[in-house]
């Protein structure tokens, strides 16, 4: 199915309210995947009780979380709270990670608010007990801003160790062909640049990440509704990094459900939950699409669009709201072959 958008579900409790009735989920539930490798769990992030029944007292090597950084507009009292509430979370994450392992963080920079929440954050992490790694950036192609002030185009990732975990070097390397030359060194007598020192034609990726498209309508992982998704490529690049096959992975933000099926690509388990009902069936739905026809998202269509199509209180909703009125046929092959009409 093609051009039936949704818009953002994070901003319209309506709308939000309009898909619960399609979801599988209650409060406390826990998915467990038929083919035995991931979960999925409806679950708050900071209730040690809900996290240890979830995980079963399982460890992982690998944290993957992108909180929901940006739901309050940071005030000094709604940092508080955003830093108290990470702090819980953060502590559930260090709980049910191996000695030797690795946690990402997504995190925003608000540049017009003294870069809040960030230099909080960090210095709450100070006293978590993982050690800081690096300090990631990955560019977006687009961005914000005015014609008075450089345009924002970053998106902050920060890594934090416990131990010595892993880390496959070979995972970091980007498709970009090495071009410049020019750094000189002597090896065994002779003097060498750095393009024929390197192990491989390409470049490595570092800490600053150019070579990652930003999510868009048109890439096929796209999932409509779900707003700031991340890039399926920089959650593979990070899981091929700091895990190894069959590790599992945990995510308490489920969202969209891309460290899912990062996992399922690169052959790892992924535990994730998420406190709302909505975007745990959509994680869920992702992974048996991707399973069934082979693709990490919907494109320009959405995971609900079966449903609505039969439902006239959904569809008059998106008229009247959103003016989506364009219509477009369905059509269905087989001895009740028919024609049907959506809203988009």
């Amino acid at each position: 199915m093609e051009n039936f958008s949704l818009p953002r579900i994070d901003n319209d409790t309506s709308l939000h309210d309009l898909l619960l009735k399609y979801c599988s989920f209650k409060p406390g539930d826990i998915w467990d995947d038929p083919n035995g490798k991931h979960k999925i769990a409806c679950i708050d992030a900071t209730d040690e009780k809900a996290v240890n029944k979830f995980l079963n007292n399982e460890k992982s090597t690998l944290a993957v979380h992108d909180p929901p950084y940006n739901f309050v507009a940071f005030d000094e009292r709604d940092l508080e709270k955003f830093i108290e509430w990470s702090r819980k979370w953060i502590k559930n994450t260090y709980d049910f990670l191996f000695p030797d392992s690795s946690l990402y963080i997504w995190l925003g920079a608000d540049q017009n608010n003294h870069f809040q929440p960030l230099p909080d954050f960090i210095l709450m992490m100070k006293e978590s007990g993982f050690n800081s790694r690096s300090f990631i950036t990955m560019r977006n192609q687009r961005g914000y801003g005015t014609q008075k002030n450089w345009m924002s185009v970053r998106q902050e990732l920060l890594n934090y160790v416990k131990g010595k975990p892993v880390f496959n070097i070979n995972s970091e390397y980007t498709d970009i062909p090495k071009i410049l030359g020019g750094y000189y060194k002597k090896v065994n007598g002779r003097i060498t640049e750095n393009i024929e020192r390197g192990k491989s034609e390409f470049i490595r990726a570092g800490n600053v990440w150019v070579d990652i498209q930003q999510v868009f309508y048109r890439m096929e992982e796209n999932v409509n509704g779900c707003y700031a998704q991340k890039p399926l490529k920089a959650i593979i690049r990070i899981i091929q990094a700091s895990s190894n096959p069959d590790d599992v992975v945990i995510d308490f933000f489920a969202h969209s459900g891309t460290t899912l099926i990062a996992a399922e690509i690169s052959g790892r388990n992924c535990y994730t939950c998420d406190i709302d009902h909505v975007y745990c069936e959509i994680t869920k739905r992702r992974l048996e699409n991707f399973r069934k026809n082979g693709k990490t998202g919907w494109q320009n269509s959405n995971p609900f669009a079966e449903e609505i199509l039969e439902d006239v209180e959904f569809k008059n909703y998106l008229k009247d709201k959103y003016n989506i009125n364009k219509t477009f046929e369905v059509k269905v092959s087989g001895n009740d072959a028919k024609t049907s009409k959506v809203v988009s």
